[in-house]
Protein backbone atom coordinates (compact mmCIF):
# COMPACT_ATOMS: atom_id res chain seq x y z
CA UNK A 1 0.00 0.00 0.00
CA UNK A 2 2.02 3.26 -1.07
CA UNK A 3 -1.58 5.56 -0.70
CA UNK A 4 -1.03 8.50 2.07
CA UNK A 5 -2.80 6.72 4.98
CA UNK A 6 -5.79 8.99 6.45
CA UNK A 7 -5.81 11.36 8.99
CA UNK A 8 -8.52 11.11 11.85
CA UNK A 9 -10.58 13.07 10.69
CA UNK A 10 -10.82 11.47 7.25
CA UNK A 11 -11.45 8.36 9.73
CA UNK A 12 -14.14 9.30 11.46
CA UNK A 13 -16.07 10.58 8.52
CA UNK A 14 -15.23 7.39 6.55
CA UNK A 15 -16.06 5.46 9.67
CA UNK A 16 -19.55 7.08 9.95
CA UNK A 17 -20.43 6.66 6.04
CA UNK A 18 -19.67 3.36 5.72
CA UNK A 19 -16.91 3.41 3.33
CA UNK A 20 -14.34 1.81 5.93
CA UNK A 21 -14.95 -0.30 9.26
CA UNK A 22 -12.85 0.00 12.57
CA UNK A 23 -11.63 -3.37 11.74
CA UNK A 24 -9.80 -1.98 8.07
CA UNK A 25 -8.52 0.87 10.03
CA UNK A 26 -6.70 -1.29 12.51
CA UNK A 27 -5.68 -3.30 10.00
CA UNK A 28 -3.75 -0.58 8.11
CA UNK A 29 -2.41 0.77 11.16
CA UNK A 30 -1.13 -2.73 12.08
CA UNK A 31 0.49 -3.56 8.91
CA UNK A 32 2.63 -0.65 8.98
CA UNK A 33 3.62 -0.80 12.51
CA UNK A 34 4.96 -4.36 11.22
CA UNK A 35 6.82 -2.91 8.24
CA UNK A 36 8.40 -0.26 9.62
CA UNK A 37 8.59 -0.60 13.52
CA UNK A 38 12.10 -2.65 13.50
CA UNK A 39 13.76 0.28 11.35
CA UNK A 40 12.21 2.79 14.05
CA UNK A 41 11.98 1.33 17.47
CA UNK A 42 9.14 3.47 17.90
CA UNK A 43 6.25 0.83 19.61
CA UNK A 44 7.43 -0.39 23.05
CA UNK A 45 4.23 -2.83 23.02
CA UNK A 46 2.38 -3.45 19.98
CA UNK A 47 -1.67 -4.92 21.22
CA UNK A 48 -2.47 -6.64 17.85
CA UNK A 49 -4.54 -9.12 18.98
CA UNK A 50 -6.51 -6.96 21.46
CA UNK A 51 -6.80 -3.96 18.82
CA UNK A 52 -8.22 -6.50 16.43
CA UNK A 53 -11.22 -7.99 18.87
CA UNK A 54 -11.98 -4.28 20.16
CA UNK A 55 -12.15 -2.96 16.53
CA UNK A 56 -14.68 -6.17 15.39
CA UNK A 57 -16.73 -5.37 18.91
CA UNK A 58 -17.00 -1.87 17.81
CA UNK A 59 -18.08 -2.89 13.81
CA UNK A 60 -20.56 -5.25 15.28
CA UNK A 61 -22.37 -2.11 18.00
CA UNK A 62 -24.39 0.75 17.15
CA UNK A 63 -23.32 4.30 17.36
CA UNK A 64 -20.52 6.64 17.34
CA UNK A 65 -17.96 9.02 18.29
CA UNK A 66 -15.59 12.03 17.67
CA UNK A 67 -12.74 9.58 17.22
CA UNK A 68 -14.55 6.25 16.29
CA UNK A 69 -12.40 3.68 14.00
CA UNK A 70 -8.84 5.86 14.87
CA UNK A 71 -6.15 3.97 15.92
CA UNK A 72 -4.24 5.55 18.65
CA UNK A 73 -0.89 5.29 20.31
CA UNK A 74 0.30 5.88 23.88
CA UNK A 75 3.43 6.86 25.03
CA UNK A 76 4.39 4.92 28.53
CA UNK A 77 4.11 6.93 31.15
CA UNK A 78 0.64 6.65 30.56
CA UNK A 79 -1.80 3.62 31.88
CA UNK A 80 -3.02 1.34 29.32
CA UNK A 81 -4.98 -1.71 31.07
CA UNK A 82 -3.08 -4.87 31.08
CA UNK A 83 0.17 -3.16 29.79
CA UNK A 84 3.06 -2.38 32.14
CA UNK A 85 3.54 1.28 32.67
CA UNK A 86 7.21 1.45 32.20
CA UNK A 87 7.86 4.75 32.07
CA UNK A 88 10.74 3.55 29.25
CA UNK A 89 12.78 2.26 31.71
CA UNK A 90 12.14 -1.22 33.75
CA UNK A 91 11.30 -0.74 37.21
CA UNK A 92 7.92 -1.60 37.23
CA UNK A 93 6.81 -5.44 36.44
CA UNK A 94 3.10 -5.45 37.69
CA UNK A 95 0.31 -4.23 34.76
CA UNK A 96 -1.58 -1.91 35.17
CA UNK A 97 -5.15 -2.77 35.84
CA UNK A 98 -7.41 -0.09 34.40
CA UNK A 99 -6.75 2.46 31.86
CA UNK A 100 -5.67 5.88 33.19
CA UNK A 101 -8.31 8.95 32.59
CA UNK A 102 -7.18 10.23 29.64
CA UNK A 103 -7.24 6.47 27.98
CA UNK A 104 -10.32 6.03 29.18
CA UNK A 105 -11.77 9.28 27.30
CA UNK A 106 -10.06 8.05 24.36
CA UNK A 107 -11.43 4.95 24.22
CA UNK A 108 -15.24 6.39 25.23
CA UNK A 109 -14.67 8.75 22.52
CA UNK A 110 -14.22 5.44 19.77
CA UNK A 111 -10.62 5.38 19.63
CA UNK A 112 -8.59 1.86 19.62
CA UNK A 113 -5.48 1.29 21.09
CA UNK A 114 -2.81 -0.18 18.70
CA UNK A 115 0.17 -0.15 21.26
CA UNK A 116 2.51 1.91 23.44
CA UNK A 117 5.38 3.98 22.66
CA UNK A 118 9.15 4.45 23.69
CA UNK A 119 10.53 7.16 25.27
CA UNK A 120 13.64 7.79 28.06
CA UNK A 121 13.31 6.80 31.24
CA UNK A 122 10.66 9.05 33.23
CA UNK A 123 11.31 11.43 29.96
CA UNK A 124 14.15 13.06 31.89
CA UNK A 125 15.49 14.44 28.41
CA UNK A 126 14.61 15.42 25.26
CA UNK A 127 16.05 12.28 23.25
CA UNK A 128 14.27 9.07 23.32
CA UNK A 129 17.05 6.75 24.51
CA UNK A 130 17.09 4.36 27.19
CA UNK A 131 18.76 1.49 28.17
CA UNK A 132 16.55 -1.07 28.35
CA UNK A 133 15.21 -0.14 25.09
CA UNK A 134 17.76 1.31 22.63
CA UNK A 135 17.49 4.27 20.26
CA UNK A 136 14.15 5.34 18.19
CA UNK A 137 14.91 6.43 14.98
CA UNK A 138 13.80 9.51 13.03
CA UNK A 139 12.04 8.69 10.20
CA UNK A 140 13.13 10.84 7.96
CA UNK A 141 16.56 9.90 8.72
CA UNK A 142 16.81 6.95 10.61
CA UNK A 143 20.78 7.70 11.58
CA UNK A 144 19.20 10.59 13.73
CA UNK A 145 17.22 11.33 16.61
CA UNK A 146 13.17 11.66 16.72
CA UNK A 147 13.26 13.62 19.55
CA UNK A 148 11.59 13.74 23.01
CA UNK A 149 10.99 12.52 25.25
CA UNK A 150 7.52 11.92 23.27
CA UNK A 151 9.83 10.42 20.52
CA UNK A 152 8.41 7.27 19.89
CA UNK A 153 4.99 9.15 19.90
CA UNK A 154 6.32 11.24 16.81
CA UNK A 155 7.97 9.07 14.85
CA UNK A 156 4.75 6.49 15.03
CA UNK A 157 2.78 8.92 13.57
CA UNK A 158 5.68 10.91 11.15
CA UNK A 159 5.73 7.21 9.44
CA UNK A 160 2.03 6.96 9.13
CA UNK A 161 1.81 3.75 11.29
CA UNK A 162 -1.00 6.10 13.29
CA UNK A 163 -2.78 9.40 12.82
CA UNK A 164 -2.79 10.17 16.76
CA UNK A 165 -0.23 9.21 19.32
CA UNK A 166 -0.43 10.37 22.96
CA UNK A 167 3.08 12.43 24.01
CA UNK A 168 3.20 14.06 27.74
CA UNK A 169 5.21 17.73 27.77
CA UNK A 170 6.89 18.63 31.08
CA UNK A 171 9.77 20.69 29.28
CA UNK A 172 8.92 20.67 25.36
CA UNK A 173 8.36 16.86 25.14
CA UNK A 174 5.34 17.17 22.84
CA UNK A 175 7.11 20.18 20.39
CA UNK A 176 10.74 19.15 20.49
CA UNK A 177 9.70 15.91 18.44
CA UNK A 178 6.87 17.19 16.77
CA UNK A 179 9.57 19.58 15.37
CA UNK A 180 12.22 17.26 15.14
CA UNK A 181 9.77 14.65 12.64
CA UNK A 182 7.79 17.24 10.94
CA UNK A 183 4.62 16.73 12.48
CA UNK A 184 2.17 19.02 14.80
CA UNK A 185 2.26 18.75 18.71
CA UNK A 186 0.22 21.40 20.57
CA UNK A 187 1.42 21.69 24.60
CA UNK A 188 -1.63 22.93 26.21
CA UNK A 189 -2.92 25.10 29.16
CA UNK A 190 -1.73 24.20 32.54
CA UNK A 191 -4.05 22.61 33.65
CA UNK A 192 -6.60 21.90 30.23
CA UNK A 193 -5.82 17.95 30.77
CA UNK A 194 -6.90 15.70 33.71
CA UNK A 195 -3.64 13.88 35.25
CA UNK A 196 -5.48 11.15 36.82
CA UNK A 197 -4.88 9.31 38.73
CA UNK A 198 -2.32 11.28 39.70
CA UNK A 199 -2.77 15.02 41.44
CA UNK A 200 -0.37 16.38 38.82
CA UNK A 201 2.84 15.62 36.10
CA UNK A 202 6.32 16.88 37.25
CA UNK A 203 4.04 19.43 39.86
CA UNK A 204 3.18 23.04 37.52
CA UNK A 205 5.69 22.01 34.45
CA UNK A 206 3.48 18.64 33.27
CA UNK A 207 0.28 17.83 30.87
CA UNK A 208 -0.17 15.02 28.78
CA UNK A 209 -1.38 15.42 24.60
CA UNK A 210 -1.45 14.04 21.23
CA UNK A 211 1.55 14.53 18.09
CA UNK A 212 -1.45 14.19 15.02
CA UNK A 213 -0.33 14.89 11.60
CA UNK A 214 -2.97 17.26 10.95
CA UNK A 215 -3.94 20.64 13.12
CA UNK A 216 -7.54 19.53 12.56
CA UNK A 217 -6.61 16.02 14.42
CA UNK A 218 -5.23 17.71 17.18
CA UNK A 219 -8.03 19.76 18.29
CA UNK A 220 -10.40 16.75 17.67
CA UNK A 221 -8.68 14.81 20.50
CA UNK A 222 -8.01 17.80 22.66
CA UNK A 223 -12.16 18.29 23.04
CA UNK A 224 -12.15 14.78 24.17
CA UNK A 225 -9.91 14.64 26.78
CA UNK A 226 -9.31 18.04 28.24
CA UNK A 227 -11.35 18.59 31.45
CA UNK A 228 -10.04 18.15 34.89
CA UNK A 229 -11.31 15.99 37.53
CA UNK A 230 -10.81 16.53 41.47
CA UNK A 231 -7.60 15.06 41.88
CA UNK A 232 -6.39 17.47 39.68
CA UNK A 233 -4.00 20.11 41.12
CA UNK A 234 -4.64 22.74 38.68
CA UNK A 235 -7.85 23.88 36.20
CA UNK A 236 -7.49 25.50 32.84
CA UNK A 237 -9.85 28.36 32.36
CA UNK A 238 -13.02 28.00 30.62
CA UNK A 239 -12.97 27.81 26.74
CA UNK A 240 -14.91 27.05 23.25
CA UNK A 241 -14.67 23.99 21.04
CA UNK A 242 -11.28 23.60 19.43
CA UNK A 243 -12.82 21.33 16.86
CA UNK A 244 -14.40 24.90 16.00
CA UNK A 245 -11.41 27.20 15.83
CA UNK A 246 -9.34 24.66 13.79
CA UNK A 247 -12.08 25.13 11.28
CA UNK A 248 -11.89 28.99 10.96
CA UNK A 249 -9.93 31.76 10.45
CA UNK A 250 -8.33 33.82 12.76
CA UNK A 251 -8.96 36.94 12.19
CA UNK A 252 -6.29 39.55 12.01
CA UNK A 253 -3.71 39.24 14.92
CA UNK A 254 -0.63 41.32 15.99
CA UNK A 255 2.09 38.29 15.88
CA UNK A 256 5.52 39.27 17.11
CA UNK A 257 8.38 37.02 16.08
CA UNK A 258 11.63 36.36 17.71
CA UNK A 259 14.65 34.43 17.15
CA UNK A 260 16.59 35.38 20.69
CA UNK A 261 16.55 32.30 23.23
CA UNK A 262 15.57 32.57 26.69
CA UNK A 263 19.00 30.45 27.45
CA UNK A 264 21.79 33.00 27.30
CA UNK A 265 24.76 32.02 25.03
CA UNK A 266 22.73 29.38 22.67
CA UNK A 267 22.33 30.79 19.22
CA UNK A 268 19.93 28.90 17.07
CA UNK A 269 20.89 27.43 14.00
CA UNK A 270 20.70 29.33 11.17
CA UNK A 271 17.49 26.92 9.25
CA UNK A 272 15.66 27.83 12.20
CA UNK A 273 16.14 31.68 11.88
CA UNK A 274 15.42 31.21 8.17
CA UNK A 275 12.15 29.22 9.08
CA UNK A 276 10.94 31.82 11.31
CA UNK A 277 11.69 34.66 8.69
CA UNK A 278 9.75 32.94 6.16
CA UNK A 279 6.81 31.82 8.41
CA UNK A 280 6.84 35.82 9.68
CA UNK A 281 6.81 36.65 6.63
CA UNK A 282 3.97 34.06 5.22
CA UNK A 283 1.92 35.48 7.99
CA UNK A 284 2.18 39.42 6.62
CA UNK A 285 0.98 37.63 3.57
CA UNK A 286 -2.01 36.88 5.28
CA UNK A 287 -2.67 40.22 6.55
CA UNK A 288 -2.00 39.75 10.05
CA UNK A 289 0.17 42.55 11.55
CA UNK A 290 3.95 41.25 11.86
CA UNK A 291 7.04 42.58 13.56
CA UNK A 292 9.93 41.83 15.89
CA UNK A 293 10.02 41.69 19.34
CA UNK A 294 12.09 41.07 22.31
CA UNK A 295 10.39 38.91 24.64
CA UNK A 296 12.32 39.62 27.52
CA UNK A 297 12.18 36.33 29.03
CA UNK A 298 12.04 35.79 32.44
CA UNK A 299 15.23 33.34 34.15
CA UNK A 300 13.27 30.03 34.87
CA UNK A 301 16.03 28.60 37.05
CA UNK A 302 14.45 28.57 40.19
CA UNK A 303 10.95 27.70 38.92
CA UNK A 304 12.20 24.81 36.37
CA UNK A 305 15.39 22.80 38.37
CA UNK A 306 13.13 22.16 41.56
CA UNK A 307 9.94 21.03 39.85
CA UNK A 308 12.03 19.08 36.82
CA UNK A 309 14.08 17.00 39.82
CA UNK A 310 11.36 16.74 42.00
CA UNK A 311 9.19 15.15 39.42
CA UNK A 312 11.91 12.56 38.38
CA UNK A 313 12.46 12.10 42.35
CA UNK A 314 8.42 11.42 43.01
CA UNK A 315 7.94 9.03 40.15
CA UNK A 316 11.06 6.98 40.43
CA UNK A 317 10.07 6.22 44.55
CA UNK A 318 6.89 4.74 42.68
CA UNK A 319 8.42 1.97 40.69
CA UNK A 320 8.57 -1.58 41.81
CA UNK A 321 12.39 -2.23 41.23
CA UNK A 322 14.26 0.95 42.15
CA UNK A 323 17.59 -1.00 41.37
CA UNK A 324 16.32 -1.93 38.13
CA UNK A 325 16.66 2.04 37.01
CA UNK A 326 19.15 3.34 34.96
CA UNK A 327 22.41 4.90 36.34
CA UNK A 328 21.67 8.05 35.33
CA UNK A 329 17.96 8.15 36.49
CA UNK A 330 19.55 7.25 40.23
CA UNK A 331 22.31 9.48 40.10
CA UNK A 332 19.31 12.27 38.87
CA UNK A 333 17.70 11.23 42.14
CA UNK A 334 20.52 11.64 44.03
CA UNK A 335 21.67 15.37 42.71
CA UNK A 336 17.89 15.82 43.57
CA UNK A 337 17.70 15.20 47.21
CA UNK A 338 18.16 18.97 48.20
CA UNK A 339 14.66 19.14 46.42
CA UNK A 340 12.13 18.88 49.80
CA UNK A 341 8.30 19.67 49.88
CA UNK A 342 9.41 23.37 50.90
CA UNK A 343 11.66 24.10 47.82
CA UNK A 344 9.45 22.92 45.73
CA UNK A 345 6.56 25.25 47.09
CA UNK A 346 9.24 28.06 46.40
CA UNK A 347 9.29 26.69 43.14
CA UNK A 348 5.45 27.11 43.01
CA UNK A 349 5.82 30.57 43.64
CA UNK A 350 8.40 31.38 41.49
CA UNK A 351 6.53 29.92 38.65
CA UNK A 352 4.01 32.28 39.46
CA UNK A 353 6.40 35.09 39.23
CA UNK A 354 7.77 33.91 36.00
CA UNK A 355 4.16 33.58 34.42
CA UNK A 356 2.71 36.83 35.19
CA UNK A 357 6.42 37.97 33.57
CA UNK A 358 6.32 36.44 30.10
CA UNK A 359 2.68 36.71 29.83
CA UNK A 360 3.46 40.68 29.65
CA UNK A 361 4.30 40.13 26.32
CA UNK A 362 0.64 39.66 25.13
CA UNK A 363 -0.40 43.04 26.28
CA UNK A 364 1.52 43.79 22.96
CA UNK A 365 0.85 40.68 20.70
CA UNK A 366 -1.62 37.89 20.60
CA UNK A 367 0.57 35.41 19.26
CA UNK A 368 4.66 34.90 19.44
CA UNK A 369 6.28 33.28 17.17
CA UNK A 370 10.10 31.57 17.39
CA UNK A 371 11.72 28.89 16.25
CA UNK A 372 10.92 25.33 18.17
CA UNK A 373 14.41 23.76 19.06
CA UNK A 374 17.75 25.81 18.77
CA UNK A 375 19.64 23.17 17.58
CA UNK A 376 19.01 20.89 14.33
CA UNK A 377 17.82 16.86 15.29
CA UNK A 378 20.82 15.07 16.73
CA UNK A 379 22.15 11.55 15.35
CA UNK A 380 21.19 8.35 18.02
CA UNK A 381 23.25 8.01 21.08
CA UNK A 382 23.86 11.62 22.17
CA UNK A 383 22.92 10.44 25.36
CA UNK A 384 25.56 7.88 25.28
CA UNK A 385 28.11 7.62 28.14
CA UNK A 386 26.37 10.58 30.00
CA UNK A 387 25.71 11.61 33.68
CA UNK A 388 22.64 13.57 34.76
CA UNK A 389 24.85 16.93 34.48
CA UNK A 390 26.17 16.32 30.93
CA UNK A 391 23.25 15.29 29.56
CA UNK A 392 21.38 17.97 30.89
CA UNK A 393 24.01 19.98 29.16
CA UNK A 394 23.24 18.60 25.57
CA UNK A 395 19.42 19.10 26.47
CA UNK A 396 19.60 22.99 26.42
CA UNK A 397 19.54 23.61 23.02
CA UNK A 398 16.53 21.42 22.30
CA UNK A 399 14.55 22.70 25.33
CA UNK A 400 15.68 26.68 25.71
CA UNK A 401 12.59 28.32 23.52
CA UNK A 402 10.08 25.38 25.21
CA UNK A 403 10.39 24.79 28.70
CA UNK A 404 9.47 28.35 29.89
CA UNK A 405 5.73 27.88 28.73
CA UNK A 406 5.88 25.06 30.80
CA UNK A 407 6.64 27.23 33.57
CA UNK A 408 4.44 29.89 32.62
CA UNK A 409 1.74 27.57 31.59
CA UNK A 410 0.98 28.75 28.37
CA UNK A 411 -0.24 27.15 25.37
CA UNK A 412 2.32 26.51 22.65
CA UNK A 413 2.49 23.87 19.63
CA UNK A 414 5.34 23.81 17.06
CA UNK A 415 4.34 23.88 13.44
CA UNK A 416 5.90 22.36 10.95
CA UNK A 417 8.06 24.77 8.49
CA UNK A 418 9.36 22.58 6.00
CA UNK A 419 13.22 21.25 5.76
CA UNK A 420 16.66 21.96 6.75
CA UNK A 421 19.68 21.86 4.72
CA UNK A 422 20.36 18.71 6.05
CA UNK A 423 17.01 17.56 5.16
CA UNK A 424 15.29 17.05 7.65
CA UNK A 425 12.24 18.65 9.49
CA UNK A 426 12.34 22.15 10.84
CA UNK A 427 9.21 23.58 13.38
CA UNK A 428 8.64 26.71 14.32
CA UNK A 429 6.93 27.64 17.88
CA UNK A 430 3.85 29.76 18.14
CA UNK A 431 2.56 30.71 21.92
CA UNK A 432 -0.44 32.13 22.99
CA UNK A 433 -2.18 33.85 26.17
CA UNK A 434 -3.10 32.14 28.97
CA UNK A 435 -6.18 29.63 27.95
CA UNK A 436 -5.44 30.78 24.02
CA UNK A 437 -5.26 27.29 22.51
CA UNK A 438 -8.44 28.46 20.11
CA UNK A 439 -6.69 31.22 18.53
CA UNK A 440 -3.23 28.21 18.03
CA UNK A 441 -5.39 26.17 16.09
CA UNK A 442 -7.02 28.36 13.99
CA UNK A 443 -3.57 29.67 13.17
CA UNK A 444 -2.01 27.06 12.94
CA UNK A 445 -5.27 25.20 10.61
CA UNK A 446 -4.55 29.07 8.42
CA UNK A 447 -0.80 28.35 8.10
CA UNK A 448 -0.91 24.44 7.54
CA UNK A 449 -4.04 25.49 4.44
CA UNK A 450 -1.30 27.88 2.70
CA UNK A 451 2.08 25.99 3.39
CA UNK A 452 0.65 22.34 3.33
CA UNK A 453 3.61 19.88 5.34
CA UNK A 454 4.38 15.97 4.80
CA UNK A 455 2.00 13.77 6.04
CA UNK A 456 4.10 11.20 6.25
CA UNK A 457 8.08 11.62 6.12
CA UNK A 458 9.69 10.17 2.86
CA UNK A 459 10.53 6.30 2.91
CA UNK A 460 7.24 5.59 5.14
CA UNK A 461 4.60 6.50 2.53
CA UNK A 462 1.30 4.83 3.89
CA UNK A 463 2.19 0.96 5.10
CA UNK A 464 5.63 0.14 3.12
CA UNK A 465 9.08 -0.07 4.71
Amino acid sequence: MTDVPPSAAEIVDRVANGSTTHEAEVARALTAIEAGNDRLNAFSVVLADGAREEARQRDRDEGGGPLSGVPVAIKEELDVAGCVTTYGGRGNSTPAAEDGEVVRRLRAAGAIVVGKTQMPEFGAFPYTESVAHGYTRNPWRTAFSPGGSSGGSAAAVAAGMVPVAMGGDGGGSIRIPAACCGVFGLKPQRGRVTSAPHEHLWWALGTAGPLTSTVLDSAIVYDVIGGHLPVDRWRAGEVGSFTEAAQKEPGRLRIGWSVTPPTKGLRPHADHVAAVRDTARLLADLGHDVHEVDPQYPDTTLAFVPQFLAGIRSEAAEVEHHDRLERRTRETCRLGSWVTPKVVDLALRATERVSAKANRLFTAVDVLLTPTTAHRPPRVGILDRTGTVRAGLRSFPAITYTAIWNVAGNPACSVPAGTGTDRLPVGVQLVAPTDGEEILFSLAAQIEMARPWALVAPGFLGSSA
